[in-house]
This record gives C-alpha cells, structure tokens and sequence, in this order.
C-alpha cells in the first residue's frame, strides 16, 4: 500500500461544515433539448461505425466536446459548487450496448478533463469549484434475476462490475476528479462493486478521494430496487466511510422528503446530499418533467429549512435555471451540522 496522497478537495468537508453547497443539474436533460442527430452523435471520428450511436451521450466528451464544456459552465454560472462528468454510462458493461466497450477509458478521461477545465475558469478563492467524477450504475443488476421464471439468474456479476469500475475509477482520477460519487444506485451489490473497486484504486495509488454515495428510491414502498429500505442501504454501504450519503433520481422532491428525514436519522453523522428530478414526469415539458425551478427551489428551501441537507442540486428534468433558484433559495440558511462535524484527515 503507497502512502495516503490527499487532494485540492480537502476544503470540500470545510465548505459543508459552513453552508449548503451546490451540485449541478442534469446533464442528459440539457443534451437532449439541443436536438443532436445521429450524425452529430458520430462526430468526423465515428462517420462510419457501423452502428447506431445516437443517445449515447458519452461519447459526445470525445466527438461533441464543445457541448459537454458548455454544459458545465452554464451550471457553474448558475451557482454550482460541483458539476459531474458526463461519464454515468462510461464503464464497459454500458457502453457495450453500443460496441464502444474499448471506448470506456477514453470517456472518462476526456470528460473529466473537460470538467476540470470548466471548474478552473469558474474558481475563485472564496469558491473553488469541484469536479464530481460521476459513476453510474450500469444497465445490469448482480442482484436480480432477468428471468422471471429463473430467480437464480444474473445477466452480470461482481467480479465483472468491480473489474468495470476500477477502470472507470481509475481514469475519472487521473482527469482531474475531486470527489468520486457513486449514485442512482438501485442495486447495492452493484454498488458495493463499485466501493471496492474504489477502496482497491486508493490502496494502489495512493491517491484518496473524498466519497458521496446517493441511492434511488423507486416508488412509495420507500425501498430501492433491490429491496432494501434507506436505513438499510445506508447500514450496507456506511463501511465507505463517504463523506456524504444521499439520494437522488426516481422521484421529485416533495415524494422524496420522507426518505430524506429517514436518512437523517438514519446517518446523524455525516452529511447529506440531496438531488431529485424537477418533479414527475411530464411529455408536454421541454425538459420532460412537470416542475418549473421556483417550484423546485421552493422544495429545496423547505429542506433546507428543516436542516435537512448538506449538498443540494438536481437530477432529471433539472437545468442551469433550477440551479440558479435553488442556489438563490438556500443561500441565506444555514447547512445541517452533523453530530460528528466531519474534517477530511490531514496526510500523516
């Protein structure tokens, strides 16, 4: 084991401890009200592959970089303490559903350089900005059978989805990642592979990350997909040692207010982040959801009110403009205070 390397995003903790921070909003909801076409998708490297790679919003940190840059920067203009890279389907089990497996590595080292490029215009002294190094879930569960009649079935397993997140890990750091956050997660076994393939990169490099988990809940059975209720995803994944557990995705903030109380009790002790989709879902919408930003700032000033969060942004159907209501909402309130104020740990 090399000796502990620690980052530039050892002020983060401090950040927390004083006021509610920012992350972004959505980042597909933002790509897909541009309209590209499947040959903007291509790119001049891709004019020929011989698939359809359309949706696959990866890979536009290498074809469509300019998109991606400018993304990040209008959230950073909006108030957004950290943005995430655009690498949440940027692992080798997901993108193999377009044959861009060998691609995975590259993804995320352009869209984490991308990020770092945009975090390093906006910062300034009183506020650094971050880059979120963002790991998804993947389109497989360990988990849950895909056969109905096979209950023992599994279409992945662990050794592969840690083998998939070390690479991710891997590159998301070496482009200039801040924090590592493992979100939307539905599959606990899935996340666990991708906290050991994490704790497995820091024991090799040397490099040691801060860490923000955030699950998904579902529906009103107020558990995540595979099972488990908040109280107990957190129980499963608390050996990380994040520096936040949250929730986000699935539901808009009004229906995810009880799970978010639930995770304050649950987790009195660390900090809480908290990014919901602008509501339900609503085709009529050019971002497809239902809630405009003063309804969705609106619900996060009430969660901040009731010293609830710690890190707040959005998730699906979530722009710059809900950003910026949400930044201006809770910017005059003070953060939740841990029991146990957390101070990211000085290098020995």
């Amino acid at each position: 084991m090399k000796p502990v390397h620690y980052t530039r995003a050892q002020s983060l903790p401090a950040i927390l401890n004083q006021r509610i921070a920012i992350l972004d909003g959505a980042m597909g909801t933002m790509i897909q009200r541009l309209r590209l076409d499947e040959a903007q998708y291509r790119g001049e490297r891709f004019k020929d592959f011989h698939r359809d790679v359309k949706g696959n919003n990866e890979l536009l940190s290498l074809t469509q970089p300019h998109v991606i840059r400018d993304i990040h920067e209008a959230y950073l203009a909006a108030g957004a303490d950290l943005v995430e890279t655009n690498t949440f389907g940027a692992t080798t089990i997901a993108q193999a559903d377009y044959d861009m497996a060998d691609l995975a590595v590259e993804m995320n080292l352009a869209s984490a350089r991308l990020a770092r490029a945009a975090c390093d215009k906006f910062s300034t002294p009183d506020k650094p900005r971050f880059v979120a190094g963002a790991i998804g879930p993947t389109p497989k569960t360990a988990s849950i059978s895909p056969d109905v009649n096979d209950p023992g079935a599994r279409n992945i397993h662990f050794e592969e989805l840690r083998h998939a997140y070390h690479a991710q890990v891997q590159a998301l750091v070496e482009g200039g990642s801040d924090v590592l956050l493992v979100e939307t997660i539905f599959d606990t076994l899935n996340a666990k592979a991708a906290l050991f393939a994490i704790d497995e990169y820091f024991a090799a490099s040397g490099e040691r990350l801060p860490l923000i988990i955030s699950g998904t809940v579902t529906d009103a059975s107020g558990r995540i997909l595979s099972g488990q209720t908040v109280t107990a995803f957190w129980h499963s994944v608390r050996h990380a040692q994040p520096l936040a557990i949250g929730l986000n995705c699935a539901l808009g903030a009004a229906l995810m207010r009880p799970y978010i109380q639930e995770l304050n009790r649950a987790a009195p002790d660390v900090f809480i982040s908290c990014y919901p989709n602008a509501g339900l879902p609503n085709p009529m919408s050019d971002t497809g959801f239902d809630e405009t930003p003063e309804v969705t700032a609106r619900l996060m000033r009430e969660f901040a009110t009731e010293k609830l969060v710690n890190l707040v942004g959005g998730c699906c159907g979530t722009t710059p403009a809900h950003i910026s209501a949400i930044h201006q909402a809770v910017e005059p309130l003070a953060a939740r205070t841990p029991q146990r104020r957390y101070f990211y740990p000085e290098p020995s």
